[in-house]
């Protein structure tokens, strides 16, 4: 899992550079409303909302928002439906792309997102082609001036955690899905500041390509992330070093 958490590092710095750019309130708004519409409005007994809300907390939405979106969920409030789907197909060089929407027009979104893809140097294929490629985890990220190593793998894997790993500023846990939230808890019941819990997908196998692939590869998916229905997207692409310092 070590070497796959690299995705789920990407996609964390990405989702920074969004914050910036103002998009992911958005996004999150959709997200805690979908999820409170399946689950019911209870933190407490919705897990998917539950994440949903501290993410956007993460983030520094304001709380009002987060209620509104949370009511229009449930119904308190009139809002629009949304439903999720999930688009699948290769980008450059056949980089495997798997796009997570929430959307009130399935035909739309199908139609733009495969625009998206044939002018992007990728081509969107059926259900199924490549999701089997990844796996659902929760990944968590503590910046290393929380806490030491040995101290935060002795919490996060006592916790449940799957695996631990570190970049040059943060430390990086997986955990199954389920286990997203007691491992969250642990860390920060121990006073170690959590950056960011989420639940991602992860290419159970990375694939390597050149530099000007991986800036294709991230370029699709910076214009797939640009529609407004869409809520994640996710590769298995290998993105080298100095494009990964592009990036950050």
């Amino acid at each position: 899992m070590s070497g796959h958490s690299k995705w789920a590092s990407i996609k964390h710095k990405k989702a920074i550079v969004d914050a910036k750019r103002g998009q992911v309130f958005t996004k999150f708004i959709r997200e805690i409303t979908v999820a409170a519409k399946t689950g019911g409005g209870d933190l407490n007994t919705n897990p998917r909302l539950r994440t949903a809300v501290q993410s956007a907390k993460d983030s520094n939405m304001p709380a009002d928002n987060i209620d509104r979106a949370i009511k229009k969920g449930t119904g308190e409030l009139e809002g629009v439906t949304y439903e999720e789907i999930a688009y699948e197909g290769f980008g450059p060089e056949g980089a495997a792309v798997l796009v997570a929407c929430l959307t009130d027009n399935k035909n739309r979104s199908a139609s733009e997102i495969r625009s998206v893809f044939n002018k992007n140097g990728g081509n969107m294929g059926s259900a199924g082609t490549v999701a089997w490629m990844f796996e659902k985890k929760g990944f968590i990220v503590v910046p290393k001036t929380a806490t030491t190593e040995d101290q935060l793998m002795e919490i996060a894997l006592g916790a449940g955690a799957e695996d631990m790993t570190s970049t040059d500023t943060m430390f990086e846990v997986t955990t199954a899905p389920h286990d997203l939230w007691a491992v969250r808890e642990a860390i920060e019941k121990a006073k170690i500041k959590v950056e960011s819990a989420n639940l991602t997908m992860i290419p159970k196998n990375l694939v390597s390509v050149s530099a000007d692939t991986a800036r294709k590869v991230m370029r699709l998916i910076e214009v797939l992330e640009e529609h407004d229905d869409v809520q994640n997207v996710y590769s298995n692409v290998d993105i080298p070093e100095e494009v990964m310092k592009e990036l950050a």
